[in-house]
């Protein structure tokens, strides 16, 4: 089912000052920009050089949107929704988003952790809970909450065929989706037949495949292009985002354009 949301109209571009004799009229400051406030975990999260070429859907998503749409990533390695909401991170989330902003969720990888009470939550009882808070949190400032499911990892059997690996985690996102009346971005879906399409040997070019490490979960530059190009497209069919606010979304994008900052913010 596709939700249509009213999208907030693009941030108005601000006339130079003019001068009429000996008066002048200053420039009115520009409105804040629609902010897209990203929750979830190391798939999406921002990376650093120490991590490189490691990189995060989050990084590559501004390729898509156009500069009236801002990226506030707050993804985090290892977080679940639980462990998340536990460390107070919707927190800042909450008192920084505006009315029209957006909330993106994404978690699974994480909560599936059955041997970890830090990070686990039941897919079908607390998992499902916690999405319903960050529903709420957007709700209660004026934003749209967006729940997507986890992206896929890079999972073949012997035929070659891309396996699912997150269990009831998708299915439950899906059904909060459905039950709260919240676009699905259903990467999960979308970045398995993806992977089916590229291939065994292929989706190692997404992967982070280095020299000393086989990662099947988290992206390289290539990667984390091609899932931001699915979430992008996504908010577009969904329209939480309106087409005027979106970008470049049949371009190839150069890898050359994601960076890495030199350190870790000691805040993180």
């Amino acid at each position: 089912m596709v939700l249509a949301l009213a999208a907030r109209p693009a941030a108005a571009r601000t006339e130079d000052a003019t001068t009429t004799g000996s008066s002048a009229r200053s420039p009115r400051p520009r409105p804040r920009p629609r902010t897209l406030f990203i929750a979830g975990d190391s798939t999406a999260a921002q990376k650093y050089a120490d991590a490189a070429p490691e990189t995060g859907w989050g990084m590559a998503l501004p390729f898509f949107l156009h500069r009236d749409v801002a990226v506030s990533n707050h993804a985090v390695n290892g977080r679940s929704t639980k462990s998340f909401l536990d460390e107070g991170r919707l927190d800042p989330i909450t008192d920084a988003l505006r009315p029209g902003d957006v909330l993106l969720a994404q978690f699974g990888h994480n909560d599936s952790k059955s041997t970890d009470p830090a990070r686990y939550a039941d897919p079908w009882g607390a998992y499902q809970d916690n999405l319903r808070v960050f529903v709420e949190a957007a709700r209660s400032r004026g934003a749209f909450p967006v729940i997507a499911t986890s992206v896929e990892r890079r999972r073949f059997d012997a035929a070659g065929t891309a396996r699912r690996s997150l269990g009831d985690y998708p299915a439950a996102a899906r059904a909060v989706a459905a039950a709260s009346g919240v676009p699905l971005l259903d990467i999960e879906a979308l970045s398995l037949a993806l992977w089916q399409r590229l291939g065994p040997e292929a989706t190692k070019t997404y992967f982070n495949w280095t020299a000393t490490e086989q990662d099947n979960t988290h992206f390289n530059p290539p990667g984390a292009i091609e899932v931001a190009r699915l979430v992008a497209r996504e908010l577009l069919r969904t329209r939480v985002l309106a087409p005027r606010e979106t970008r470049r979304l049949d371009d190839d994008i150069p890898t050359d354009r994601i960076t890495w900052p030199p350190a870790v913010p000691s805040a993180s």
